[in-house]
């Protein structure tokens, strides 16, 4: 029994320092701007999602990259909560003016500013069939 004990308490210590973090880039360069979110909370170990952060006023460029993650207290309070309530961290960078960068390499489909959701929909049909013959990324130019 003193065994299970020492392994349960070495697992927790080794477990502990391992909190849930998940980055989405989105390829749009960064601007100094962040916006953060430390206890956002959610409900039933996730099932209930946080309620969304706002950022269209302070990111009118888009969102550059989006950080969620549990930190230790947030894992401390989940698990003192059964996971009834279960906050995370979310932290929004802005993106700067300007676009991603396009591959130099990778094909293009250009459907125009002015395009119609036709165009646009037969512009994203035409890129998923080529991008699914050649295996790699096709980009869409509005």
């Amino acid at each position: 029994m003193h065994r299970v004990l020492k392994l349960s308490v070495a697992g927790l210590l080794v477990a502990a320092p391992a909190c849930y973090h998940a980055t989405v880039d989105t390829g749009l360069a960064p601007s100094s701007v962040v916006v953060e979110k430390s206890w956002a909370s959610g409900w039933i170990g996730g099932l209930v999602p946080p309620s969304t952060v706002e950022t269209a006023s302070q990111c009118p460029h888009g969102a550059a990259k989006v950080e969620t993650k549990h930190s230790f207290l947030n894992m401390l309070v989940g698990a003192l909560t059964g996971g009834i309530y279960s906050p995370m961290s979310i932290k929004v960078t802005c993106a700067q003016a300007g676009r991603a960068f396009l591959s130099p390499t990778g094909p293009t489909i250009d459907v125009g500013a002015n395009a119609t959701p036709e165009q646009i929909r037969d512009a994203v049909s035409r890129a998923a069939n080529l991008s699914l013959r050649t295996g790699e990324p096709v980009y869409i130019e509005y």
